[in-house]
């Protein structure tokens, strides 16, 4: 992709991003992801009912009179974008890959982030981590990692969530927002990362998927390449039975994955590639 071409994709998806943000995802963003400190404003008069605990005593003392001590909630957050590169990733028979939906996906939380005057970063993660972009603030650095994802060619193709969340957990020392954006398939315990991730973060899983995964298309024989082992695997789609097993493992894979997300606690939405992603991530969004 030329100069050219990556600022034509880069601007069209900022403009789709922004317009999204602006209409309807706003006022999601913000009931959904509040801050969790909370910072001193200003001291007043002491009004019946009003906390002991909330007694200004040095005021106090100073007036003769009894005042309290006024706090906002902090708002702002840091976004932490935990994305997906895996060759897996490259898949998609509709017209979009799981990396273009991924892509799309952190384009509308990092315009939904800076709106809101939040820091946003990333981790992009393959069974090693690729790149880290440091959070900050503003439309310029969420170009940047809107380009660096667009552009990145990563060095593995295999997948390792839990090694992404380790750097995460050794990066983001202050309470933060984290976004793991993949098709979790991937054979490590990252389970357990996201757990020990949960005790100190707010962590929430957005799982992406293709239609051909759930459903074998009727194309007759057909060879499957997998893009992280290298592995190729001759079957008859056309097959009732080869259809049937097809199906039976993604129900299995799913339901168990949707299990282990709720006993961890995770927040999770699951979206298709041909699928309109702002219904599933309002949802989510309003779930909170």
């Amino acid at each position: 992709m030329d100069t050219n071409e990556l600022l034509k994709k880069i601007r069209h998806i900022e403009i789709k991003a922004k317009g999204l943000t602006r209409h309807i995802f706003s006022g999601e963003y913000q009931s959904a992801f509040k801050g969790r400190g909370m910072t001193f404003s200003e001291v007043r008069d002491y009004h019946f009912g009003d906390e002991v605990r909330t007694i200004d005593w040095n005021v106090t003392a100073r007036f003769n009179e009894p005042y309290v001590k006024v706090f906002d909630e902090e708002r702002e957050l840091t976004v932490m974008l935990i994305i997906d590169v895996s060759g897996s990733e490259n898949f998609g028979t509709h017209e979009k890959t799981k990396k273009d939906l991924a892509l799309e996906i952190a384009a509308l939380l990092s315009f939904s982030a800076i709106s809101n005057n939040d820091k946003v970063g990333a981790i992009f993660m393959s069974d090693k981590v690729e790149r880290y972009i440091a959070p900050g603030k503003g439309r310029k650095h969420a170009l940047v990692i809107l380009r660096e994802l667009i552009e990145l060619k990563p060095d593995h193709s295999g997948t390792d969530i839990s090694e992404a969340l380790k750097f995460f957990r050794n990066t983001q020392k202050k309470r933060s927002i984290g976004f793991v954006i993949s098709d979790f398939m991937d054979d490590h315990n990252y389970m357990e990362g996201l757990k020990v991730s949960r005790k100190k973060h707010d962590m929430v899983a957005i799982r992406l998927f293709d239609q051909s995964e759930s459903e074998l298309p009727n194309v007759g024989v057909v060879q499957l390449f997998n893009a992280e082992t290298g592995e190729t695997t001759w079957v008859n789609s056309s097959s009732v039975t080869a259809k049937k097993v097809h199906a039976d493992n993604f129900a299995r894979f799913e339901e168990e994955l949707f299990k282990e997300f709720k006993r961890a606690g995770i927040d999770y939405a699951s979206i298709a590639t041909e699928e309109d992603y702002i219904k599933p991530l309002i949802y989510l969004f309003k779930s909170r």
